[in-house]
């Protein structure tokens, strides 16, 4: 008799989870239309502040090569270790930290006349390797595409002469030089309509699903049958006058209701 009783509970249990899952699913079905709405009108938002409220930025990038002159012999062909070239890739961590030297930065300020503090212009200067090789770049963003140029141009003229008057037995090479680039990075209009989209459709799911969650109001017979298993004995439908609300029972949606009466009251 135990046995049953567990494996009937286990039963109804799994039943409650799929009834509800499905009422969840049909109730975010006849709510699509919110749905839809909140995230157009979020991703509206989120459009309008990417488009007219944040100042757009612009970057310019130089690359550098590191070259490690104490493995070349002028125009004699030789080869090169693994070590070596390990070597001239861990000069470009070296050479970054040069870059983001005080003085290094001083130096570009003074030389391109720029505005800038050592701490503003260094939130504004990304460095880093190229794909695990000797090579390594240096990205200037700002909200002016002429002045990042400027910047990474005067990053290229002085680092070079600062590498040699700190390191001793090598040596750097522009590969490429700083242009002006007019096409903006950030912020990016399509990528935040999209996270306003999905932020609007979220929301509304869950003010939906929450709501529902919270309604304790009892609209038919089937409600008690799927939720507490009780028998229904009987349903009285209400015969009061409609006017009557002191004794009426009504939805908060609106509408006349009936009087379900179950054994328990009974």
């Amino acid at each position: 008799m135990s046995e049953e009783k567990v494996l009937k509970q286990t039963d109804n249990t799994e039943e409650s989870e799929e009834i509800d899952l499905l009422h969840i699913a049909s109730l975010l079905w006849r709510k699509c239309w919110i749905i839809v709405l909140a995230g157009i009108l979020v991703g509206a938002v989120c459009f309008s502040i990417a488009a007219f409220f944040i100042t757009p930025q612009y970057s310019s990038s130089i690359m550098v090569y590191v070259n490690n002159s104490s493995i070349s012999l002028g125009s004699a062909s030789i080869s090169i270790s693994q070590a070596e070239i390990s070597a001239a890739q861990s000069l470009v961590k070296t050479y970054i930290v040069i870059l983001m030297n005080r003085k290094t930065l001083s130096e570009v300020i003074e030389k391109a006349d720029l505005d800038f503090t050592y701490e503003e212009l260094i939130k504004k200067i990304d460095a880093g390797a190229v794909d695990n090789t000797e090579v390594f770049s240096v990205t200037v963003t700002t909200d002016d595409p002429y002045l990042s140029q400027k910047i990474a141009k005067t990053i290229s003229d002085v680092l070079p002469d600062r590498v040699k008057d700190i390191i001793d037995g090598t040596s750097m090479k522009i590969v490429d030089d700083a242009v002006v680039n007019l096409k903006k990075v950030s912020p990016s209009i399509t990528k935040y309509t999209a996270i306003g989209l999905v932020i609007g459709v979220v929301l509304a799911c869950a003010i939906i699903i929450i709501s529902d969650m919270l309604d304790d109001v009892i609209r038919d017979d089937s409600y008690i049958l799927q939720n507490y298993d009780i028998p229904i004995l009987a349903k009285v439908p209400e015969l009061l006058d409609e006017e009557s609300s002191r004794y009426g029972y009504y939805s908060r949606y609106g509408g006349r209701r009936s009087t379900t009466t179950t054994d328990l009251d009974a």
